[in-house]
């Protein structure tokens, strides 16, 4: 089937109207006509193929929500008329250890992205969420309560990125947590964290920031180039979220950590400033990686969401500026993510 598209045809060119192909449906499909799409970072670097990976035409948007239009025969999880979501994958083997893991995203086969992938029907590549439907293997839609505004889209991504660390390192009531960065990432990280019980700091180079991190819960602000500051919570902390998106020292912050305490880099796609081993071995700290979670751990993500009245802060444009609004995302001129109503394609 035709579906209206936004689409880039080259890193250096603007998104504009397009045409894409969508499959059939298939027995175990789900067709979506998609309400809103946020707009994640990742969409921007892969737009303008800063990771050397795109391919033209390019459809970015993996952070979807949208009604159910459709459904193939087989399909009984979802009906006609459901809101749903469809986060950064589309498809898995579903067979591999870590798909019976609950870990779609870490398939060993290779797991199929929103955008970018290879579309596992009629081949060439998967196109994202700047359009007006997607069809979606069943099994890797997700339902999103009606309590929660459709426009959560962001909770697909920027959500289930803060969401699994925090889950996976079992954060809870009487943990300390810092989060490094307050961005889309970083306030759902603070959302979260204090949702689950856990005292919150905010960890920034941006002294103007603390009034908004307060506002979003946190108990303290640690300004990180305040060497007195830094000095005051050396070793108290259990838990790390660094959303840092760029190439950063990671050394002040290891001295952070308590004994047996864990930084998670989640917002850094690319080489890091060398680190002092001997930081590690002291407290026996350690770093991890995360990326996004499972389709199971994206729904947990997004019942909590529901029963918490959690929701990313958002800025709602039309399609027609989604090219400034990458300008902006770039600038760090967002609070803290964009949402697109899909109405306006």
């Amino acid at each position: 089937m035709q579906v209206a598209a936004y689409a880039t045809q080259g890193p250096t060119d603007p998104l504009k109207p397009f045409e894409i192909t969508r499959r059939d449906l298939q027995p175990d499909d789900v067709l979506i006509d998609i309400t809103h799409c946020g707009i994640c970072h990742s969409d921007i670097h892969s737009a303008r193929n800063e990771w050397g990976r795109a391919k033209y035409p390019f459809v970015p948007g993996h952070e979807i929500v949208g009604r159910v239009s459709a459904v193939g025969p087989r399909v009984t999880r979802h009906k006609v008329g459901d809101l749903v979501g469809v986060g950064c994958l589309v498809d898995a083997c579903l067979k591999c250890t870590a798909c019976h893991d609950g870990d779609e995203q870490y398939c060993e086969k290779g797991s199929v992205g929103t955008y970018g992938g290879t579309e596992p029907v009629i081949g060439g590549p998967t196109y994202g969420g700047y359009s007006k439907q997607i069809v979606v293997r069943d099994s890797f839609v997700l339902k999103i309560s009606e309590k929660l505004d459709p426009a959560a889209a962001p909770l697909l991504c920027a959500g289930i990125t803060s969401w699994s660390p925090l889950k996976h390192w079992a954060v809870s009531k009487g943990d300390k947590v810092g989060v490094i960065g307050l961005g889309g990432l970083g306030h759902m990280g603070i959302k979260f964290a204090v949702a689950l019980g856990a005292e919150v700091v905010m960890i920034t180079t941006s002294p103007e920031k603390g009034a908004d991190a307060r506002r979003l819960g946190v108990s303290d602000v640690l300004v990180s180039n305040d060497r007195e500051q830094m000095k005051a919570h050396r070793g108290s902390f259990d838990f790390l979220l660094n959303t840092v998106p760029v190439k950063h020292d990671l050394n002040p912050y290891l001295g952070l950590l308590a004994r047996n305490g864990t930084m998670v880099i989640v917002g850094a796609i690319e080489p890091l400033e060398e680190m002092h081993g001997g930081l590690l071995l002291a407290n026996r700290r350690s770093v991890a990686g995360s990326g996004i979670g499972g389709i199971a751990e994206t729904q947990e993500m997004l019942d909590f969401c529901a029963d918490h009245n959690i929701v990313c802060d958002i800025e709602m444009i039309d399609m027609k500026d989604v090219n400034p609004a990458y300008d902006r995302v770039v600038k760090g001129d967002v609070k803290y993510r964009f949402v697109i109503d899909m109405a306006t394609l």
